[in-house]
């Protein structure tokens, strides 16, 4: 059980409690990745903090749960390295970096602590001190300098309203290892489920089914449909393919033998994917291949009034010498890029359609138009992009 977070029963997070941390070495003796799944449900997905190794110790970006198992790592690596000195929360709105970094610095009480500008909370906006933070060495980026400017190269995406609050997020160059660090804005998605399915892949053999009364059935088959379905439902909610079925039929399927455990949901599965699914996952790769994307939920639900600000910060990107990977907080990394893979993305970018509303979009541009209604986001703003990473938001 994760020690860390006792209130994990109260919601339907997945693994819960159960967190199991992947440790991968990137970049011999430079780069790490520290991976755990997280989701609602089996609606389950790879998140990732990086750490990096500095002259003066460990640097980690983007949190995840302080368990005793990545932790025992840690330690391990400050063996070798010397000890964490930095952590950072690059991002003003993930919740699922924010929530883990107080745990983190109290495990490491000479590590200074660095966030994003324009931190806020929800239902009620309260001080970082207020939420664990520890307010004698927790700093804001740009405001109060930069870390390890020496060996680090920093550029904000950002900052965007968002009504309630702002996104911003805040990217990581490491010039010894020539990779880049990202939290939330670009992705890059493989074909076949990560290493971390590995130890339980119940998730993936749930969202194979096509009913609510088959097995769960173990193949890598079966792996790789369930995988390519649950990036379709974290890119898109739902995406044009899938169908809710009537409760009277997800009733009539639930129970059955072999299904009455809480493993299986007791067979309760509302879902019937609809033919076309593949093709909207093969969207999503670039024949076959990972590609460097933006994720179509930040596309329509952040960046529908801001493609310029993005398009800006691509640029700044492009512009920036020695990028040789990519490590983004989720999904697959390293991917192997360059400078102007980002230049060729703004390019793309802004010669499609953006913010679509149909297919596979529907769903994503019915929740931002009901936003918009009830005057929870802003409407429609200039097209300027912004290089102050601390300007204000209203």
């Amino acid at each position: 059980m994760d020690q860390h977070w006792p209130w994990w029963p109260l919601l339907p997070l997945y693994p819960y409690g159960r967190r199991r941390t992947l440790v991968r070495e990137l970049i011999a003796g430079q780069v790490w990745s520290f991976e755990q799944l997280q989701g609602i449900f089996y609606v389950a997905v790879p998140i990732r903090m990086t750490v990096v190794r500095l002259k003066q110790g460990l640097l980690l970006y983007a949190p995840v749960a302080a368990t005793q198992d990545l932790l025992a790592e840690l330690r391990q690596l400050e063996i070798l390295h010397g000890p964490v000195c930095s952590i950072v929360l690059a991002t003003s709105s993930g919740l699922e970096h924010k929530l883990p970094l107080p745990a983190l610095a109290r495990a490491f009480p000479q590590a200074q602590v660095w966030v994003s500008p324009g931190q806020w909370s929800f239902p009620l906006n309260l001080p970082l001190s207020w939420l664990g933070f520890p307010s004698g060495r927790t700093h804001t980026l740009f405001v109060d300098g930069l870390p390890h400017s020496d060996e680090l190269a920093w550029e904000s995406l950002g900052p965007v309203d968002l009504g309630l609050g702002r996104f911003q997020e805040i990217s990581c160059l490491h010039r010894a290892s020539g990779s880049l660090l990202l939290t939330d804005a670009l992705v890059a998605i493989g074909a076949e489920p990560p290493e971390l399915f590995d130890a339980d892949p119940t998730p993936l053999l749930f969202h194979a089914r096509e009913r609510g009364d088959e097995p769960l059935i173990d193949s890598p088959e079966q792996r790789r449909k369930g995988w390519q379905r649950l990036v379709l439902f974290a890119s898109y909610f739902r995406p044009a393919s899938l169908e809710v079925v009537p409760l009277s039929q997800v009733w009539s399927q639930a129970f059955r033998p072999g299904l009455r455990t809480a493993k299986s949901y007791f067979g309760l599965y509302p879902f019937r994917w609809q033919s076309g699914w593949e093709q909207a996952f093969s969207a999503l790769l670039a024949g076959g291949q990972p590609k460097l994307q933006l994720a179509p939920v930040l596309e329509r639900l952040v960046f529908p009034r801001h493609r310029g600000v993005l398009l800006e910060w691509l640029r700044r990107l492009a512009r920036l010498q020695g990028i040789r990977q990519v490590i983004g907080a989720h999904y697959l990394a390293p991917l192997a890029c360059t400078g102007a893979d980002f230049g060729r993305l703004a390019s793309e970018l802004e010669a499609r359609p953006w913010a679509p509303s149909g297919d596979d979009w529907a769903t994503l541009s019915a929740i931002d138009d009901r936003l918009l209604r009830w005057g929870l986001v802003p409407g429609t703003v200039a097209e300027t992009a912004t290089t102050n990473p601390n300007k204000k938001i209203p």
